[in-house]
């Protein structure tokens, strides 16, 4: 499909900049069915959810993976986003032609690495020094990745450190949040469960790759960066059994779709799995193992404003979206949210 067709105009002071206060007070604007467009506020879940539903989450943590060094007198960045092994990750580097592979960059508090192979996108695996675990060396030298549309506007705090990080994160390895989850409370999870809505938990560390614009003029020639993900065989048997019951199982994330499509047989059976998914779903795309989408409002021509399009209908999200920017709903990480029940 030609990439302009998922283009729109947002304007900037639609781009959030902190989230809601407090984090489920967000808007939610709800698609169903047929019908037309619902104006709500994620608090509103427990209502708009029916008894047997099962949300979705991804329990991923986002890692300081924002770097600042020197190599010599060039001022290196580097935001990691793939872990190649204990102690070496790829990264972007920024003002990689003044990087040469076996070059150390001091990332300032102790923390060094040595720049090892160039990849074809211009950035560079790097192995990090000494013996502390790489996790320990980013807490003290790294930042939080904000997105580009946020850094741009401000600098990383420590505010975002909390803000950034989901009620559910426990696994290490995320360098971008799964941002629809980061609405939700423990007092609107509670309340979920009273209505009879379950919760469950994969994980997908989601790469810095999700913010990188699609350059192919046509989708069928663009490259997804692999992500690392994981459902467990206990989570999968329970989401089959929501939904041999007749509930609806409903990611909270396009992460958490991600998973679950990945590991969904043609039948719809989920099935436990672990690796790398390069899954990249566009409208044509059949579903198999979801009966919904909670999730942020995405950047044009995005793979994952082009994902949303594929559940829903490519027309339909052009209108959605027109009336959230034209009704004052607030966009991206930061932002509002959607409930996407096709």
């Amino acid at each position: 499909m030609d990439v302009n067709l998922f283009d729109f105009e947002l304007p900037p002071e639609r781009i959030a900049l902190r989230p809601a206060e407090p984090r489920d007070a967000a808007r939610l604007l709800v698609l169903e069915g047929d019908a037309g467009f619902r104006d709500a506020a994620v608090r509103d879940l427990p209502r708009l959810l029916r008894a047997g539903d099962c949300l979705v989450f991804n329990d991923t943590r986002v890692i300081p993976a924002q770097l600042e060094g020197t190599r010599g007198d060039a001022r290196i960045g580097a935001t990691l986003h793939k872990r190649l092994d204990l102690r070496r990750w790829q990264a972007f580097v920024r003002n990689a032609k003044r990087l040469r592979p076996g070059d150390r960059i001091d990332f300032g508090a102790g923390v060094f690495a040595i720049a090892e192979a160039r990849d074809e996108e211009g950035g560079f695996s790097l192995a990090f020094e000494g013996e502390e675990p790489v996790e320990v060396l980013l807490e003290r030298a790294g930042r939080m990745p904000l997105p580009p549309y946020i850094a741009g506007k401000r600098a990383a705090d420590e505010r975002d450190r909390a803000d950034y990080q989901t009620m559910f994160a426990e696994k290490d390895g995320a360098v971008a949040a799964p941002t629809a989850a980061l609405h939700f409370t423990p007092e609107l999870v509670m309340a979920l469960a009273e209505t009879g809505i379950a919760t469950e938990r994969v994980t997908l560390h989601v790469g810095a790759g999700t913010f990188l614009p699609v350059k192919a003029e046509n989708t069928v020639d663009h490259k997804m960066h692999a992500e690392w993900g994981s459902i467990s065989e206990d989570v999968a048997a329970r989401l089959n059994a929501v939904r041999a019951r007749g509930g609806r199982a409903i990611a909270v994330g396009t992460t958490s779709l991600r998973v679950l499509e990945s590991a969904a047989d043609d039948e719809g059976r989920i099935h436990p799995w672990t690796g790398e998914t390069r899954i990249f779903i566009t409208p044509g795309y059949r579903f198999r193992a979801i009966d919904g989408l909670m999730t942020n409002f995405h950047l044009p021509r995005s793979t994952l404003f082009m994902l949303v399009s594929a559940l829903m209908g490519l027309e339909r999200m052009q209108a959605a979206y027109s009336h959230a920017i034209a009704h004052g709903y607030r966009f991206y990480s930061y932002g509002d949210a959607s409930l996407l029940l096709p």
